[in-house]
């Protein structure tokens, strides 16, 4: 039977935000920038100052997708001065105006039921994006400027766009995993994020961090040759930084010891960052992933 529902409240779905970045950067993922090491330029201030500058904008009642993209990449911008998180953004816009059109089951035990109601009306907050998101998310994209960024014949975000921005997304979605969300409805981050969060190991003895945070991220970045890394240095780049990463997380599960794990995912992570390997697309999903966790089992206004 189901149940009435509430609209989980604005001021939630914020902290759900804020806290599933915070989450991401406060845990050890190799290569990407955390708690307990920088990298690649920034630190994890970057990053929780990018988030607060945001989060008000993504989760701004009756806002369009678009509307949200935009505001929250200038703010971010504004604020750190680098591209610190335009996939972030990118993914958790929609997540946003999605979740305030759900409601709330009253036991936090049904979160599965939530979860459903939102993938559902993701699909409808994709279907009715327009020319109008697709133009202020160009100008975001543009903006942040995010590295490896080329120019296309078609649908480039520095021209004004005549499709929509799912049409758009669905150009790119073949070599671009966050894309890839736009066209097929989220699909890695309800089918491969949350089962592997939902699984994670250590519990208490994970001294990397928050373990779904970590099991969500290496699931995408072992499991994809990230696109971040892709643009910058080449597909065969990133398929084998994809191998790395699938041998790393393999070897991490056979480690019991928690200070021998810790050490593990320390060298892996100052070996990647020697190489300049950051699988930031990898990261952006963990934040949207966590973003959907927090939804999930948010409190209703």
């Amino acid at each position: 039977m189901n149940r009435r529902r509430r609209r989980p409240d604005p001021a939630a779905i914020e902290a759900a935000f804020r806290d599933a970045c915070r989450t991401e950067v406060e845990t050890l993922k190799p290569g990407n920038v955390h708690r307990f090491a920088p990298g690649h330029g920034m630190t994890i201030d970057t990053f929780l100052d990018a988030a607060a500058a945001a989060a008000p904008m993504i989760a701004r009642p009756g806002a369009s997708v678009g509307e949200r993209i935009s505001a929250a990449t200038k703010a971010s911008f504004e604020t750190v001065g680098v591209n610190a998180n335009l996939g972030i953004v990118l993914l958790c816009a929609p997540l946003a105006a999605a979740a305030e059109t759900i409601g709330v089951p009253a036991e936090p035990a049904r979160r599965s039921e939530v979860v459903v109601a939102l993938r559902s009306a993701v699909a409808s907050v994709l279907a009715h994006l327009d020319a109008e998101d697709a133009r202020l998310a160009f100008a975001a994209i543009a903006l942040a400027n995010p590295g490896g960024l080329g120019a296309r014949s078609d649908a480039d975000v520095r021209s004004p766009p005549k499709i929509g921005l799912v049409e758009a997304m669905a150009l790119a979605a073949d070599v671009d995993l966050v894309a890839r969300q736009f066209r097929d409805g989220f699909r890695e981050i309800f089918e491969v994020g949350l089962p592997a969060g939902d699984s994670a190991g250590y519990g208490e003895e994970c001294n990397l961090g928050d373990p779904a945070a970590l099991a969500v991220y290496l699931a995408f970045a072992s499991r994809f040759a990230d696109s971040h890394i892709a643009r910058k240095y080449g597909l065969e780049t990133a398929e084998a930084c994809r191998k790395r990463f699938e041998t790393f997380s393999n070897a991490l599960n056979g480690i019991a010891d928690p200070e021998k794990r810790l050490a593990a995912a320390l060298a892996f992570d100052a070996a990647l960052k020697r190489d300049g390997r950051n699988p930031g697309t990898s990261a952006d999903l963990t934040v949207a992933t966590l973003f959907v966790r927090n939804l999930a089992e948010a409190p209703a206004g």
